[in-house]
């Protein structure tokens, strides 16, 4: 096994098998700039390994990630990371929606489509919160495996914002189901996502790992061209379907939202924290 820890990320292969783990346990894996950073020089350092067939996207401690940092002493919304990947220009230094389009284009939107185009197979393994922006991270991989102690749930409408900015949910469950996730902001508990189509398989909590493993090394047996092309395949079909043109229309309506309550409320997320959206 070869590991490499650098918060707020945890990497290791064995058996040609790339696990990412989300690692910032004390604040249920909330997602910050830092955190997307390192998920995107963890998933690069698995693409470019030829050890590596499969890639497993997890989270330590209680939950796999519980959305974005809005409230940690990490939140780190003004400062700026490495520019390797050129999604979009800096957004620090630059005002009003210039700044919140520009960030969340490069850490949100623009990371989540980069992670879902590489070619190799990802497999998230969720327990406990799967929350807004965990969401998009457990959607950017190619399939879900959850525990039946996982919940789903996108509440953003609180802030008077449509979704999470990668806004897979039409695709991911359908349309009808999708509004109730939505309108309502409720959890949907392990089974109920296995029924809307959010998951693919449901384990219980103890048989994860090992359940996780197992799909791992039978797909890490096949081909990695003959999975490369089918992955492209599926996601070509999916952006025929019009997923890309969608996620760019609803970004934004997303933005729409924050500046309107910029605008009203004085504040881009409508005076929701942690306590108030998530309850």
């Amino acid at each position: 096994m070869t590991e490499m820890n650098s918060s707020p990320i945890a990497y290791a292969v064995r058996d040609a098998v790339a696990y990412v783990t989300l690692d910032r346990p004390k604040y249920a894996n909330a997602q910050n700039s830092a955190m997307t950073y390192a998920i995107d020089d963890a998933l690069t350092r698995a693409v470019n390994d030829d050890d590596v067939a499969v890639i497993v996207l997890s989270g330590a401690g209680k939950h796999f990630c519980a959305g974005h940092d809005i409230g940690t002493p990490g939140r780190d919304v003004d400062e700026s990371f490495d520019r390797r990947a050129m999604i979009y220009w800096d957004h620090v230094g630059r005002k009003g929606v210039d700044s919140r389009f520009a960030r969340e284009s490069e850490v949100y939107l623009g990371m989540c489509r980069r992670w879902r185009e590489i070619p190799k197979p990802m497999i998230a393994k969720v327990h406990g919160a799967c929350i807004a922006g965990g969401l998009m991270l457990a959607w950017a991989c190619d399939f879900i495996v959850a525990s039946d102690d996982a919940f789903f749930s996108d509440p953003v409408v609180k802030m008077g914002i449509p979704g999470v900015e990668y806004f897979a949910h039409p695709w991911v469950m359908s349309p009808r189901v999708a509004k109730e996730f939505l309108f309502t902001g409720d959890r949907f508990d392990a089974r109920r996502a296995l029924d809307a189509g959010l998951v693919n398989q449901v384990v219980s909590r103890g048989e994860l790992d090992g359940h996780v493993d197992a799909i791992a090394a039978r797909i890490a047996a096949m081909p990695a061209f003959g999975l490369a092309l089918a992955k492209k395949a599926v996601n070509q079909a999916e952006d025929l379907q019009g997923f890309r043109s969608g996620l760019d229309s609803v970004f934004g309506l997303h933005h729409m939202g924050h500046a309107h309550n910029a605008e009203i409320a004085g504040d881009s997320l409508n005076g929701m924290d942690v306590r108030n959206l998530r309850g």
